[in-house]
């Protein structure tokens, strides 16, 4: 009864190529229509690791790029290789806590990061806010993963 119901269903186009595929045994999906939609993983499947893609290379120093958007995590205009961001040490503080920003000549980094979600203002960083890199990337060079048109805010211009 099962065979029967798959062919009716695969003569009628109504089951999916991958359900087709697993349902006659066949080990090679074939004829998969992407819908006309490329993958950012190219042509390797689903089941297959491809090679990593290479380190992009981060200059040494440089100065910072201007933010596209209001509100954009400014990026970061130098290396970060070694830098211990745990929940012992971060490195990011070393110079661009309010203590240490003026002897290191460093951005200072905002006061929105010594609130609390409850609005409560603290001596230090706050806890939400301690892992930099949640927001804050090295900056590159890099072009987009995928084709875009974005314009970046006219008064950021």
């Amino acid at each position: 009864m099962r065979t029967v119901t798959i062919a009716i269903l695969l003569a009628a186009g109504l089951l999916p190529v991958a359900a087709q595929a697993q349902e006659t045994g066949s080990a090679e999906i074939a004829n998969v229509n992407s819908g006309g939609q490329s993958s950012l993983r190219g042509l390797t499947e689903l089941d297959e690791t491809r090679q990593a893609d290479a380190f992009k290379q981060i200059p040494k120093d440089r100065s910072p790029f201007a933010s596209a958007y209001v509100y954009q995590p400014p990026l970061i205009p130098h290396q970060i290789r070694h830098y211990e961001l745990s929940t012992n040490a971060n490195k990011c503080l070393s110079c661009h806590s309010f203590k240490n920003s003026r002897e290191s000549g460093a951005t200072k980094i905002s006061v929105t990061h010594y609130a609390t979600r409850e609005g409560q203002v603290l001596s230090d960083v706050s806890p939400r806010r301690y892992f930099c890199l949640q927001c804050h990337v090295p900056q590159v060079d890099a072009r987009p993963l995928v084709v875009n048109d974005f314009k970046p805010v006219d008064s950021l211009q």
